[in-house]
């Protein structure tokens, strides 16, 4: 039964991969984008990975597709402002994507299988457990690195003075930045 979820899931992942890339409208694009990131998601249920499908859902699905028509919607992308390519660049596109490919193929045919014990593989408590003690310095750093970064985008946008002018009641509507 799982070996038929398996490849039922791996025909929509792949169908909804090559949807993105072939769809003409950027806003349906996303939207079989979507699709693809909940059947690879599905992909880690049937892993017993259910925290990283529960993140890949909520960070990829959620938070970076919001970020993707924000900006198709931000670029007012048609298809009458889009230039057409040359023969030359399709080409190139063409035999660079059978290059991929053959890469690819060549490489998963010496790969050897590998087989992940599905009773611990990736619930919530051996995660934590993996992050707190095999791996704690390197956790730590990266969440005082993310905390700099915060910091440091907060200071980016608050770098100039906030002046208020006088004479507009509290002083709070209209602030002006000073250089």
């Amino acid at each position: 039964m799982t070996l038929y979820a398996f490849y039922f899931l791996a025909f929509l992942a792949v169908m909804g991969a090559l949807m993105v890339v072939f769809s003409r409208n950027p806003v349906t694009s996303v939207i079989f984008l979507v699709m693809t990131f909940f059947t690879v998601a599905c992909h880690y249920m049937l892993m017993n990975a259910q925290f990283l499908a529960a993140v890949h859902v909520i960070v990829y699905a959620g938070a970076i597709m919001v970020l993707f028509l924000y900006v198709i919607m931000l670029l007012n992308l048609n298809v009458e402002s889009e230039k057409q390519k040359r023969l030359m660049v399709k080409v190139a596109a063409v035999v660079s994507g059978g290059l991929l490919m053959m890469v690819l193929s060549g490489a998963l045919r010496t790969a050897e299988t590998l087989y992940v014990s599905t009773n611990v593989a990736g619930t919530a408590r051996n995660l934590g457990k993996v992050l707190l003690n095999e791996y704690l310095l390197p956790f730590e750093a990266v969440s005082i690195l993310l905390l700099v970064a915060v910091i440091g985008a907060i200071m980016l946008t608050k770098s100039g003075k906030m002046i208020y002018p006088s004479g507009t009641g509290n002083g709070m509507d209209t602030a002006v930045k000073e250089p």
